[in-house]
């Protein structure tokens, strides 16, 4: 079954209830760890990465995001700071509608409303089947249960046919691993046939 690429709410109705568009260059920080929420994010282009950073400096990345996706709706019921940092990996225009407009929209909305809860039960039931595998020592299956996820918010079913469009860095980032021993695990995996690596692209 397909993940749903929560949320993707009409844009039209986004700007009809207050929603702004916002342009954010390479680099840019949408919204910092320890910031107050205060905004639906919903992206019209580009591509941000959630993360954060333990206390020796190393990067966590939660997950990375791009066209018709939103981030941080999840935190919008709470009132709580953001756990995480939101920064834009390419330049990217995003529309944000401020928290209170958006609690009415799905007040008004109730078809919204279910589909975000669609969206957010998905989201726990993946992040669960995630830690389970980050508390396996093997990286492949770290990094199997990465590419399964990924593919999940795609239609095409197919062997080798989805493209992983991550640097090793990045999906080390996302697995908790050094990006010698995701290099060394890709190549394994591809050895067994589980992927294909052309011209350094991953297809799962």
């Amino acid at each position: 079954m397909k993940t749903k690429s929560c949320m993707n709410i009409d844009e039209s109705l986004l700007y009809s209830w207050g929603g702004e568009t916002k342009i954010f260059k390479k680099g840019q920080m949408v919204f910092s760890e320890g910031d107050q929420v205060s905004y639906y994010f919903q992206i019209t282009e580009g591509k941000v990465k959630l993360n954060n950073y333990n206390e020796e400096g190393k990067e966590f990345i939660h997950n990375i995001l791009g066209k018709k996706q939103s981030f941080g709706d999840s935190l919008i019921f709470l009132d709580k700071l953001y756990p995480m940092n939101a920064v834009c990996l390419v330049p990217t225009e995003i529309i944000r509608l401020p928290k209170n407009n958006f609690i009415d929209l799905l007040e008004k909305h109730p078809d919204i409303s279910m589909e975000m809860n669609h969206c957010l039960s998905q989201r726990l039931y993946y992040k669960l089947v995630m830690m389970q595998n980050m508390a396996s020592l093997n990286p492949s299956i770290r990094l199997k249960g990465l590419l399964d996820y990924l593919r999940s918010f795609h239609d095409n079913d197919c062997e080798y046919c989805f493209p992983v469009e991550l640097t090793r860095q990045q999906i080390a980032n996302l697995v908790g691993l050094r990006v010698e021993t995701v290099i060394r695990a890709l190549k394994k995996m591809e050895k067994e046939g589980k992927i294909k690596i052309e011209n350094r692209k991953i297809l799962y």
